[in-house]
């Protein structure tokens, strides 16, 4: 019993040092852990110090380039920094904004205020009447289209160059007034093209009462009854242009039916012959004459 006990005081003396051991190993980890803590926080607080300082002083060095408005000169370029009153700055916005609106609506305001629809119109079934469904090309027959609206819309566009456009870049007009300017000779041509008929016909469907005078049609009805008109006429030019080949065709197909030959397609005998006879008659120069004088 007696040799039991100091044995037992010996376990207890030996626990109670580990015990004390991981106590002390644990607070050592925790300083250890604490003061990592505290120098990665010191160095994230210099950096950010350093930092700010750099951005206040490149903040001070552009606000003195500002300030001094140097010229910096190269070969061949010229680049100047000045400070420009806020106003001058918004007007330029402005019309950077306006500028690229007008690019952007630049195909549909082709389609609706000129003549581009009905030289297209009439070019494409001149294409399918001599029977070639890819020749010419789409991009050259747009292209051909463009350049004869381009002519035929001269007039107009030097009036809307003379009266607006120039009058506004110079400052003599706003932009409001030269928009007003810009819009009398595109609305006297697109009246000039249009039927009666087709004008009568917007304004009754939108329940709108007649006008008294041209000046008082509103554009809105009077570019879908311009389009109607540019429609109806293509379609009438394009009649004429298919009417001679349609005869070839029906020549071809009955001369090739009283000779037996079934087998053969009437579309291999007609084509060359239709091409022929339109190198014969010069017939693009009668197009595009028939066409440009349709417009007045």
């Amino acid at each position: 019993m007696s040799a039991d006990v100091p044995e037992a005081q010996s376990h207890a003396l030996a626990d109670g040092v580990e015990s004390r051991r991981r106590r002390a190993a644990a607070s050592a980890g925790s300083e250890a852990a604490s003061a990592e803590t505290a120098r990665i926080g010191c160095r994230q607080r210099r950096r950010a110090v350093l930092l700010a300082a750099g951005g206040v002083g490149l903040a001070t060095v552009a606000a003195l380039a500002v300030a001094a408005t140097p010229d910096i000169k190269l070969p061949g370029v010229d680049i100047a920094l000045k400070a420009g009153s806020q106003r001058e700055e918004v007007a330029t916005a402005i019309k950077v904004i306006l500028g690229l609106t007008v690019i952007s609506l630049a195909p549909a305001l082709l389609l609706a205020v000129t003549s581009f629809t009905r030289i297209i119109i009439v070019l494409s079934m001149l294409r399918h009447a001599l029977g070639m469904q890819e020749t010419p090309p789409n991009t050259v027959l747009i292209t051909l289209a463009l350049f004869l609206t381009m002519f035929t819309m001269m007039p107009v566009f030097q009036e809307v160059n003379d009266n607006a456009f120039q009058p506004y870049m110079t400052g003599k007009l706003a932009g409001d007034k030269a928009l007003e300017q810009a819009l009398v000779p595109l609305r006297g041509f697109m009246i000039r093209q249009t039927r009666e008929q087709d004008l009568a016909l917007m304004l009754e469907v939108s329940k709108t009462p007649p006008p008294a005078t041209v000046e008082q049609i509103s554009s809105v009805h009077l570019i879908p009854a311009f389009m109607l008109s540019e429609l109806k006429s293509a379609f009438q030019i394009g009649f004429v242009v298919f009417l001679p080949f349609l005869l070839i065709d029906l020549v071809v197909s009955s001369v090739l039916m009283s000779m037996g030959m079934f087998m053969v397609p009437p579309v291999m005998i007609a084509l060359p012959v239709k091409v022929l006879m339109f190198v014969l008659i010069d017939g693009w120069n009668l197009v595009v004459r028939s066409i440009i004088g349709s417009i007045h």
